[in-house]
């Protein structure tokens, strides 16, 4: 028996594709959830919450390594610091968060959650790495779904993305949790930058999607929409690329579609 990798998030879009290549480098799971599953072969399921700070000193029993993927709209920074403080009281030896690129650099909420989840982190005296990712295609998908059915396309002047894979992210998340901590590691952002118009022709490309042609220029107003035309949000020099660009997985995901 080895000691148990407990993940957060576990069950989530990130933490299923971690926790089966975790399986694989043999490690057993423990997997912290507000609402647990059953057991299964070398994966246990424990309740808990961590940006209420409920369950973890008995989530965190005999446990070595964390791997800190639960997130959500609000809490992400409460959620650092009570894992973070529970892991130093149980001893833990790698702390492994997942952030997003521009953390430091958006003013937006959700962003200075992330940063200050970040500083909790290493401030913590648990030793730790901390991987910025891109927005997951998953995650532009339905973005780009809904603008392809406007009758007017929007197009936020500036706004770009640089989406990156699901499977490349929780490829590179496994490899920090088996390797020995790395503070902040280089970002890991797609293989393209794409404004809103190249996600939306692109899906309809791939979907059959009718686009209606028209397009409707935004300013985006404020400090936003100033981060936003600087490319706050995106990835500068040393970042990682992944491989698998936006039109790839909408192939993939359009052949998943036709299967199911």
């Amino acid at each position: 028996m080895n000691a148990p990798l407990l993940v957060t998030g576990g069950t989530g879009n990130i933490g299923r594709r971690v926790v089966p290549l975790l399986r694989e480098a043999g490690r057993d799971i423990r997997i912290l959830s507000r609402h647990p599953r059953a057991a299964e072969a070398g994966v246990e399921h424990v309740q808990g919450d961590t940006v209420a700070g409920r369950g973890l000193a008995a989530a965190l029993d005999g446990v070595e390594v964390v791997v800190h993927l639960a997130g959500g709209a609000k809490g992400d920074d409460a959620a650092a610091r009570n894992l973070a403080a529970a892991a130093r009281q149980a001893g833990v030896r790698h702390l492994v968060l997942i952030s997003v690129i521009g953390a430091d650099r958006m003013p937006i909420g959700y962003f200075r959650a992330k940063a200050e989840a970040e500083r909790v982190i290493a401030g913590s005296g648990v030793p730790w790495t901390v991987l910025r990712a891109a927005q997951l295609h998953d995650f532009v998908l339905p973005v780009a779904r809904s603008m392809a059915r406007m009758p007017l396309l929007p197009v936020p002047g500036g706004l770009r993305f640089e989406p990156v894979h699901g499977d490349e992210v929780a490829a590179r998340l496994a490899e920090l949790a088996l390797g020995a901590p790395a503070g902040r590691v280089a970002d890991l952002a797609g293989p393209e930058v794409l404004d809103v118009p190249r996600l939306v022709a692109a899906y309809a490309g791939a979907t059959g999607a009718r686009q209606r042609g028209g397009r409707l220029p935004i300013r985006l107003p404020g400090a936003v929409g100033r981060a936003y035309r600087a490319g706050a949000n995106l990835a500068g020099e040393g970042a990682e690329r992944g491989l698998r660009g936006w039109s790839q997985f909408l192939t993939e995901h359009e052949a998943s579609v036709v299967r199911s």
